[in-house]
């Protein structure tokens, strides 16, 4: 992996020597375009809102047809999260205050808070990499010397924990569906957030009884349900994707530096163009964690102009897929260990 700390810029006369220096650079990609923006929330609300709808007709025919495009409509709802997700850092419209009310319009959508989500997301973007402050808006992450602390029970709860089926199943379904209903873990922090977590759920609720009336309970089985669970899947794997490969950055907090941390803690996710588009270009997310204002469509533009920072933390889907087996920060090393590494490297079981 380059040291993007190091690696100057061929599109500028001055090279920047840290990643402070790119945020100088990447300043002039932050502006949203209100024309654009509204353009990408109507070609992602119009899609979503049709398969709904021809998911519901099919249910009559095959409910398996029903389910098959739920599935894929959780891809529009990813795309509609990130959208929320651009609203929660000031990125999307220059109205701030028109702009966080589509978020919350958007979170009743994503089963998401948005007010509980941009804080506990800002919390991510200003402590990731730190070691001394992980615990909110991270996956779960031990270094060695603490998994080897642990005793037995604690150690099987962590592999558990890290196993694929928790991760990427079990554990974003509760993620949306049940933990996001009840902001606990931001209880001492102000009732807006109590706010911002009950108006949601009551809005859920009218569109869930809605549902119901005119639809039974085979639209919330077959199409519903499916369409979030299915989403909050691939939400939660590409942010993992994004931060949990073999080079990534953990650091102590004497030697923590923000800027640094974003740009060297974060992937660039490559994908396949259809997929770069249902994900909102997120996978550029070191660039997106080093200036979060810039608007998701805008990313690209930072990628072609500057090309050290497409060929930064570069991830293909080849690579992503053997992120899974990775589980303890070695600080020995400065990178991801999997259990069978940490086993033979330094014998913990």
């Amino acid at each position: 992996m380059k040291d993007m700390t190091t690696i100057p810029n061929s599109t500028d006369a001055t090279a920047p020597r840290s990643a402070k220096d790119w945020l100088k650079i990447l300043a002039k990609y932050r502006e949203p375009s209100t024309g654009r923006s509204l353009f990408e929330l109507g070609v992602t609300l119009a899609p979503f809102f049709g398969i709904w709808a021809a998911a519901w007709a099919l249910l009559s025919v095959s409910p398996w047809l029903s389910l098959l495009l739920a599935l894929v409509n959780g891809a529009f709802l990813v795309r509609l999260f990130i959208i929320q997700h651009d609203c929660g850092h000031g990125a999307y419209l220059s109205n701030r205050t028109v702009q966080d009310w589509l978020g919350r319009a958007l979170g009743v959508l994503t089963l998401t808070p948005y007010d509980v989500w941009k804080r506990t997301h800002a919390i991510h973007h200003s402590h990731h990499g730190n070691l001394e402050q992980r615990g909110i808006g991270d996956v779960t992450t031990l270094t060695v010397e603490e998994y080897h602390a642990r005793g037995p029970l604690g150690r099987f709860v962590y592999r558990l924990y890290r196993n694929p089926v928790t991760l990427f199943v079990i554990g974003p379904a509760y993620m949306f569906l049940l933990q996001h209903r009840l902001p606990v873990w931001l209880m001492r922090s102000g009732w807006r957030y109590w706010v911002s977590a009950m108006g949601t759920n009551v809005m859920i609720s009218v569109i869930v009884a809605a549902i119901l009336w005119f639809g039974g309970w085979a639209p919330i089985l077959w199409i519903y349900l499916p369409t979030a669970v299915a989403a909050a899947s691939i939400g939660v794997w590409l942010f993992y994707v994004q931060h949990q490969f073999e080079d990534t950055h953990w650091s102590h907090e004497p030697d923590w530096q923000l800027h640094h941390a974003a740009l060297e803690g974060s992937s660039h996710y490559v994908l396949p163009q259809p997929l770069r588009w249902l994900s909102g270009n997120i996978g550029i997310h070191h660039v997106h964690h080093l200036y979060s204002r810039i608007p998701f469509y805008r990313l690209p533009e930072v990628i072609r102009h500057h090309a050290e920072l497409a060929e930064a933390q570069r991830l293909t889907i080849r690579d992503s897929l053997k992120t899974v087996k990775l589980h303890l920060w070695d600080e020995a090393q400065q990178r991801l260990l999997s259990f069978r590494e940490a086993r033979m490297q330094y014998g913990i079981a």
